[in-house]
């Protein structure tokens, strides 16, 4: 029987034992449903369906006689079909505004991931604005010494990069300021790349091979957005000491957990993982194998993208054990994620 037409009482006796085993981490037997859930049915009728949900895939018993956990299909179908998330209310949102907003996008980020990582008790990550793909609001150049520039791009999200450029002609002050209103004018909203791009069709256009002033203000764009970056993508982690469970004493688990530290030191690795969340739409949720990453085979990571719909910024995502309260972290990531889209779009 495929999961998508389990019977009405086969998804409750499912989201009782979820529900049982995310609240104590331990395997979940018939009695405990019928005791704790209104399911109105028999002990005898719970464990024939709960062994039915086991030969699906959903349930797995790991000890004879013990009772059964959900695996990881189990979880993704009370994700995607049993789980009701609870909206935070207007005092949490207060709280969470009042403590992310910053004066500049760089203290949001920081806020933001260390407030996730408190109110979660997890492991926190936000992936900062990429400048690849970040749009530009302005330019500005300013004369640092004999043919040299310092050219500043300031994003439509409030960041700010320099970088160095080189001038192949003297340039006055005035005739520079009308070279980067019209830099501004012509590549605003637009990321890097369109902006190479932009330059490059402009510099082959013969309308402008006699206008001494527009091809200056175009080979300095050139030079200035083949200039090295001086601001790689960022990434903010906060509360890895979550991640460690201080009464456990197994050493597989403390080498697992050694494992995944080490991996959150590896930025690629995670970048990876929050591109995926950028690309896709809405909040995601990887369970295990999901993720694609060994280090994570017994993690769950939710996770969702920022900034403008149709060109996110970056992305936020909370990485704890499969045994993690779903409806919680959802609703935290989900509203942080909209307060540092506003708070970057009023900076």
């Amino acid at each position: 029987m495929p999961t998508t037409e389990l019977s009405r009482r086969a998804r409750k006796i499912l989201q009782a034992v979820v529900a049982e085993y995310l609240h104590s981490g331990d395997a979940v037997g018939s009695r405990t449903v019928t005791r704790r859930h209104e399911i109105g049915l028999s002990p005898a009728t719970v464990r024939n369906v709960m062994a039915d949900l086991e030969e699906l895939g959903l349930l797995e018993q790991r000890h004879t006689s013990a009772g059964r956990v959900p695996t990881e299909q189990g979880l993704r179908f009370f994700i995607q079909s049993l789980l009701k998330v609870r909206g935070l209310s207007p005092k949490e949102k207060d709280d969470i505004r009042l403590r992310v907003t910053g004066p500049t996008p760089d203290d949001m980020v920081q806020n933001a991931s260390r407030l996730l990582s408190e109110l979660t008790q997890h492991a926190a990550i936000i992936a900062a604005p990429d400048p690849q793909v970040a749009r530009m609001s302005h330019i500005e150049f300013v004369p640092i010494r004999a043919g040299k520039l310092l050219a500043v791009l300031v994003g439509t999200d409030g960041r700010v990069e320099n970088r160095m450029v080189t001038a192949t002609e003297p340039i006055d002050v005035a005739r520079l300021d009308r070279i980067h209103n019209y830099l501004s004018s012509l590549l605003a909203g637009l990321t890097l790349d369109e902006a190479r791009t932009r330059v490059e069709r402009e510099m082959g256009d013969a309308k402008h091979a006699y206008d001494g002033e527009v091809a200056a203000a175009l080979r300095l764009g050139r030079s200035l957005l083949a200039a090295e970056s001086t601001r790689p993508a960022d990434l903010v982690v906060s509360g890895q000491a979550n991640l460690f469970d201080p009464r456990s004493v197994d050493p597989d688990h403390l080498d697992r957990m050694r494992h995944l530290l080490r991996t959150l030191e590896d930025k690629e690795v995670l970048l990876q993982l929050l591109d995926r969340t950028r690309a896709a739409e809405g909040i995601q949720v990887f369970l295990g194998a999901e993720t694609a990453h060994a280090a994570l085979s017994d993690s769950s990571v939710v996770a969702v993208s920022y900034g403008p719909e149709e060109h996110p910024l970056g992305a936020i995502a909370v990485i704890g054990p499969m045994r993690m309260n779903y409806g919680k972290v959802m609703s935290v990531v989900d509203f942080t994620a909209d307060l540092l889209t506003q708070l970057l779009a009023d900076e």
